[in-house]
């Protein structure tokens, strides 16, 4: 239905929008408004295609096709939810509202009735799969209802505005800086990206903070969206994305670096949809390449699936600092976190696994975090002690099941010793039995560590500790160590798993 408003009026409202600082953090957004509002003003509304506005608007090359690549309805979606938003807050006063239709480009210029009426209707909106939503957490301060006697000095502001956006913001996020915040105290920094809320406890008991030290880029959320592989959904649910750099202030010393990462745009059941290849970045510390091609729906083995990598000897630069940069090869760069703890050089730091759900400290002095990196199974805590060990506490827990384990690592040589007690076969035991009834192959990395183990055997009886050390084990070209415990008879498991830098 074509409009009854003015088009001096509907101008007007438009260079409101733009002046109100809505797209400060998304000029992709703004390019893509004022490209289908032009068209529309331009009387050529039948252009307003999604072939033409990835092309025309999104910087997108000719070949693109967009039964592959959804970002056009990705963004209508962003730019929907912003003028919602918008029109919810500041422009709340304002007789005229500009909505993009559900399902359609094509925008138009309702008077706050009709706009109430449109609302009533049955939507249609395209992306209604999975309620994700990519916007940042920010809202820009407040500002008082223009007044009518003045809407000509409103107008001309707006119109410098709306150049100024046009014309000044690149197709890709530029982002602002954020506030320089005095360094985190014990040497250890943990970031997540893209959240503003207070500091967060992890279900391994580590403590990070709200977004700080970056330089560009938006914020994107995807509240409720479930992610597999971790204990902390929640520390995926919101990223920094586009082109991006966070400038961190670091002691002078050895560190190791942990990103973490979860494509929850595209992939399958994701609403950009695709899969491998639809998302690629580069990473740079100090000016040096970590990663040229990450994709991490590959890296992960999934969508939705939690993925880390983990790299040593990283120091600051002259300035004090590691910079960090993330930079978009196929679409936009994204991370959900980072973590820089103190390292040691030349070596990864162990990594001490304990099948339960607190830390636990040997009798060596040694930290064991919590159960992590699991791929299926089930984790349990058994009510007797393991003799034949100075340490029965460990053996407490067990994961069991058909298991895998995803460890990340850099590359290298490394030794992995796994712990293991009999806590339900045997004598006295609740399924009874003893040799054979639990028999399990333990591959790394499609290679074969052990065939049919034996835990009852092996140990020589119910809640017996017994260990198996693997030498000069390397990881995939993905920096992943894959430990899998495959049944044979009965379920596998495992207590502990320590893994340690040989060094070589």
């Amino acid at each position: 239905m074509p409009s009854t408003l003015g088009l001096s009026e509907e101008r007007a409202e438009l260079e409101a929008v733009f002046a109100s600082g809505i797209f400060s953090r998304a000029p992709g957004l703004a390019q893509m408004l004022h490209y289908v509002c032009t068209k529309y003003f331009e009387g050529q509304s039948d252009q307003v295609k999604e072939y033409n506005i990835a092309v025309e608007a999104l910087g997108r090359p000719p070949d693109f096709d967009q039964k592959r690549d959804s970002i056009v309805r990705v963004e209508a979606h962003r730019l929907r939810k912003r003028l919602s938003e918008y029109y919810d807050r500041e422009g709340a006063s304002h007789a005229i509202r500009i909505v993009l239709p559900s399902g359609q480009y094509v925008p138009r210029f309702l008077a706050v009735e009709r706009q109430q009426a449109l609302e009533t209707a049955p939507a249609t909106e395209i992306l209604t799969a999975v309620p994700l939503v990519l916007e940042p957490r920010y809202a820009p301060p407040a500002r008082p209802p223009a007044r009518r006697p003045f809407l000509w000095l409103a107008g001309l502001i707006a119109a410098c505005g709306i150049v100024y956006v046009v014309t000044r913001f690149p197709l890709r996020p530029a982002g602002i800086s954020a506030p320089q915040i005095a360094l985190v105290e014990g040497n250890e920094i943990r970031i997540l990206a893209g959240t503003s809320q207070a500091s967060f406890t992890d279900q391994l008991g580590r403590d990070w903070e709200p977004d700080r030290y970056f330089t560009g880029g938006v914020v994107s959320s995807a509240p409720g969206h479930v992610i597999d592989g971790t204990r902390d959904s929640t520390m995926y649910q919101n990223s920094r994305e586009g082109d991006f750099q966070y400038d961190i202030p670091l002691k002078p010393g050895v560190y190791e670096l942990h990103l973490h990462f979860a494509e929850t745009v595209y992939g399958e059941h994701n609403p950009g949809g695709g899969g491998e290849a639809s998302r690629m970045f580069q990473i740079d510390a100090n000016q040096q390449r970590l990663i040229d091609l990450l994709d991490v729906v590959s890296d992960a083995h999934g969508a939705s699936l939690a993925d880390e990598r983990v790299f040593k000897d990283i120091s600051p630069a002259a300035d004090g600092k590691l910079h960090l940069r993330f930079t978009h090869r196929v679409r936009d760069a994204f991370v959900n976190a980072i973590e820089v703890v103190p390292g040691l050089p030349g070596r990864l730091r162990p990594i001490r696994i304990a099948m339960r759900d607190q830390s636990y400290r040997d009798k060596k002095g040694n930290l064991w975090l919590p159960d992590r990196y699991f791929r299926g199974g089930q984790q349990i805590l058994r009510t007797t002690l393991a003799v034949g060990t100075d340490d029965p506490e460990l053996y407490r827990g067990e994961r069991y099941g058909n298991l895998t384990y995803v460890i990340p690592v850099t590359p290298g040589s490394y030794s992995v010793t796994m712990r293991f007690s009999e806590g339900w076969f045997g004598p006295g035991k609740p399924e009874g039995g003893g040799v054979g009834n639990r028999r399990f192959d333990i591959v790394a990395n499609s290679q074969l560590l052990l065939h049919s183990f034996d835990i009852f055997k092996e140990a020589g009886g119910s809640d017996r500790a017994v260990e198996r050390t693997f030498h000069k084990l390397r990881p995939n070209p993905q920096g992943k160590l894959i430990i899998s415990m495959v049944p044979i008879e009965n379920y596998a498991c495992v207590n502990a798993i320590e893994v340690i830098d040989e060094g070589r």
